[in-house]
């Protein structure tokens, strides 16, 4: 029996919210798919300050998991090296394209290890409401991504910064197509995100956005870090 998850997806259009049953059996993280030469070479060189290589080509795209998705308010990690990223996330529901957002919530002590082990280690939080691709597809780039982490007992601004730094959906698609992948319904696409203020960290808890500003709405979502201690 193939792995799946479920969960109730808030679906919001112009017209109004419905809740529905949303299955999800594959999750992929789509990665170094900055727009901005300039933004994707700062995130390159913050990752390569902890060890991680450059990649081959990008974007890339690293399969893991569907169970790691999670729409829980809570996960934990091993030790105190892993961190949050907030980016948008696309789905495909009954045939129709979704945006959202989500946590590639990453363990950094293993990312020079190999990317795609060190993002398999941990859940990838989700928020659960999701607007139409097609609503905000003409005015995408104005649309922007905000993570609030908790430090030293106070909130602190960890990323902020507009999706026009990163490769539109579309886009995206496109490069998934050529890597050997396809959008179907139940596959779930994280589309990148920007880089940190102050430079990658772990945080016990992280709070993340996506905002739309011209039709005056925003996904949100926070959620706990706790660290299982390593022994052995």
């Amino acid at each position: 029996m193939p792995a799946n998850v479920s969960f109730d997806a808030k679906l919001t259009t112009a017209e109004g919210s419905r809740i529905e049953r949303v299955t999800l059996g594959t999750a992929i993280v789509g990665g170094w798919s900055g727009r901005d030469r300039e933004a994707l070479q700062h995130h390159i060189d913050e990752l390569a300050e902890i060890g991680v290589k450059p990649p081959e080509k990008t974007p890339m795209f690293y399969r893991v998991g569907v169970s790691r998705l999670s729409v829980a308010d809570q996960i934990q990690v091993i030790g105190d090296g892993s961190s949050g990223e907030v980016e948008y996330v696309l789905i495909q529901h009954r045939g129709e394209l979704w945006v959202g957002a989500g946590s590639d919530h990453t363990d950094r002590v293993f990312e020079h290890m190999g990317i795609t082990v060190a993002k398999q280690l941990c859940d990838k939080p989700l928020a659960s409401e999701f607007w139409p691709l097609s609503e905000v597809e003409d005015h995408w780039d104005r649309l922007r991504l905000s993570a609030v982490i908790l430090e030293n007992g106070e909130d602190v601004v960890y990323q902020d910064g507009g999706v026009s730094g990163l490769l539109s959906p579309r886009e995206m698609l496109r490069h998934l197509v050529e890597d050997g992948g396809a959008m179907a319904d139940g596959v779930l696409l994280f589309g990148g995100t920007c880089g940190a203020i102050g430079g990658v960290r772990f945080s016990p808890r992280f709070r993340f956005e996506l905002i739309d500003p011209v039709l005056e709405r925003t996904i949100r979502h926070c959620y706990e870090v706790t660290p299982v201690a390593i022994k052995g």
